[in-house]
């Protein structure tokens, strides 16, 4: 498995880079415009839409290169119209016509059909073209790859202390026709990346090892980062370099992340 190169996302067809990059920690422009550089394009301007990836994905579309970004947007919204408004000023903040992907988030069950309604009159305008929906309440992801369903991409909390997913989600998935799996919160908060957690003298994990671990997931397509500055987003894209976990090094972050998950 070589993590430089793109994968398929899912029915969407989508290349998406490995690594995706959030927008919601204030890495500056120039931070983001690298990771773009070296293969990132699975930008998420989430509910926090900072100037730095905002500027970034400006820069980016003006060199010509939007069809090399897959640019999501999100909304928490329970209201059909503030929904649709929140999309809207995204597109216009932004200044192109379209997202690539509108993430529902944080739903533990099935968006009302209201939301979805809308979304689809949404979809069929050309606002967006793939709908995406988060949540942290595992058992209802099968449920929502179900037949009909509209979702294209799910983003699943996955991390080294955080494992449900694995016998929770990714097997019960369809094996033809799945969503693009997305991951999130790799590093638990932080709280995976604490020297408490490793055994006296063993070295504690580094942002890239909790990268590593999820996508060295056979299912597991793209991972978030949340780089704050720089410095974090090139440990984040050594991931890429550095590639699967072997066993030896898998062994210690599932060790890492249960003494973590205990805690």
């Amino acid at each position: 498995m070589d993590l430089t190169e793109k994968r398929v996302l899912g029915r969407t067809g989508l290349l998406a880079g490995r690594l995706g990059v959030s927008g919601g920690y204030l890495a500056p422009t120039p931070a983001i415009e690298e990771a773009f550089e070296r293969g990132c394009n699975y930008f998420y301007w989430g509910s926090m839409r900072t100037s730095g990836m905002r500027n970034a994905i400006r820069n980016i579309v003006a060199q010509g290169k939007r069809d090399e970004l897959i640019i999501l947007l999100q909304s928490y919204s329970r209201s059909a119209a503030l929904m649709e408004l929140f999309l809207e000023r995204g597109l216009k903040a932004l200044g192109v016509d379209h997202a690539d992907i509108l993430l529902l988030g944080w739903r533990n069950q099935r968006p009302s059909e209201g939301i979805l309604e809308r979304a689809e009159q949404m979809r069929q305008k050309g606002r967006f073209r793939y709908l995406a929906v988060s949540g942290h309440h595992r058992p209802a992801f099968p449920r929502l790859a179900g037949p009909g369903e509209p979702f294209d991409i799910f983003h699943i909390r996955y991390n080294a202390a955080h494992r449900g997913a694995e016998k929770d989600v990714f097997p019960l998935l369809p094996e033809n026709d799945r969503p693009g799996i997305v991951t999130f919160t790799a590093t638990r908060w932080g709280r995976l990346l604490k020297a408490k957690h490793a055994r006296a003298g063993e070295k504690p994990l580094s942002a890239s090892d909790c990268y590593r671990f999820a996508l060295s997931h056979p299912d597991v397509d793209v991972c978030m980062c949340g780089p704050r500055n720089q410095e974090q987003m090139r440990e984040a894209l050594r991931t890429l370099e550095l590639g699967p976990l072997s066993d030896e090094e898998m062994e210690r972050v599932r060790r890492i992340g249960d003494r973590t998950y205990g805690k």
